[in-house]
């Protein structure tokens, strides 16, 4: 019904070479081998962290998400006006900092308005809870080494690439230095995703080995095209269908396999169940116990 398309990759740059990954399928249900972990259905991400329990993309929320037994998490990627990538899924800082407090007269108070250090000095907890006073928004690399010291695995988003000119080569830059770009991470760790078609397709081109994921549902008849450059297409939970998650899974992706769905954000049993029986890949979730344990 659908053609499978294998798209034809070149040399990939910045350290990440040319892999063919597993079937996806084969992988789709590997969680850690932690407490309450799963074997079998779809990977539960916990989304920015475990971020119903604690505050969203802090350094907390991923040993949170550890902690209960997850090894995926999610996070989001943006940069500051010195040039440091951070993690933070707004373009502003009001939402989850106490930046208006700090810095008053520089509304409205945008990432890419400050720099790292003004940013390090920021509360990223308290607006949570007072439990968590004191959390700093964290850099890329001090994310990805708390990431790597839990022995966890991330998808990556890249936000906001249009305000960021570049940050796709500055982001798989950090990674290859960080040592993310080996053969061990790229078959089974590291997915990077945006909203951004040619973010996502420049993360392809220039290193080919990685999987990569488009936020989004394209019509049926644009899968081929994103398959040359996408594995996965990651939708809202509220757009899916069987018949959409078969449509993907009918169209090679650029490794060669079936291209996956990861639907988010899901964070009931109800609709963990209804996605997991329309056959997804992945469920990202700000509530990864409560999707575990409404699946089999």
């Amino acid at each position: 019904m659908h053609a499978r398309v294998a798209a034809v990759t070149t040399a990939a740059l910045l350290g990440g070479a040319f892999l063919m990954p597993p079937s996806p399928h084969a992988r789709a249900g590997s969680q850690s081998t932690g407490p309450g972990s799963q074997s079998t259905g779809p990977v539960i991400v916990s989304h920015r962290g475990a971020s119903a329990y604690a505050p969203e993309n802090t350094l907390a929320a991923i040993d949170k998400a550890a902690q209960m037994g997850f090894s995926w998490v999610e996070n989001d990627v943006q940069r500051t006006k010195d040039g440091e990538l951070v993690v933070l899924h707004d373009a502003t800082l009001a939402r989850t900092t106490d930046v208006e407090e700090v810095y008053p007269n520089r509304a409205p108070w945008n990432v890419k308005d400050f720099t790292a250090a003004e940013i390090a000095r920021l509360d990223a907890g308290s607006w949570f809870s007072p439990r968590y006073a004191g959390a700093r928004v964290p850099t890329l690399k001090q994310y990805m080494d708390r990431v790597s010291h839990n022995h966890q695995k991330i998808v990556l988003e890249i936000k906001n690439p249009d305000l960021y000119p570049g940050i796709e080569q500055q982001t798989l830059k950090l990674l290859s230095n960080e040592g993310w770009l080996d053969p061990a991470h790229l078959t089974g760790s590291l997915i990077i995703q945006s909203f951004s078609v040619n973010s996502v397709r420049t993360v392809h081109d220039l290193s080919p080995g990685i999987k990569t994921a488009f936020l989004g549902r394209p019509s049926i008849a644009l899968l081929p095209e994103y398959a040359r450059f996408a594995d996965a297409i990651n939708p809202d939970h509220a757009t899916l269908s069987s018949a959409y998650v078969s449509a993907v899974h009918g169209v090679d992706g650029p490794h060669g396999t079936p291209m996956e769905v990861f639907a988010w954000t899901v964070d009931d049993a109800d609709g963990a169940r209804r996605v997991a029986g329309f056959g997804v890949d992945g469920i990202i979730t700000n509530m990864p116990d409560v999707v575990r344990k409404a699946l089999p």
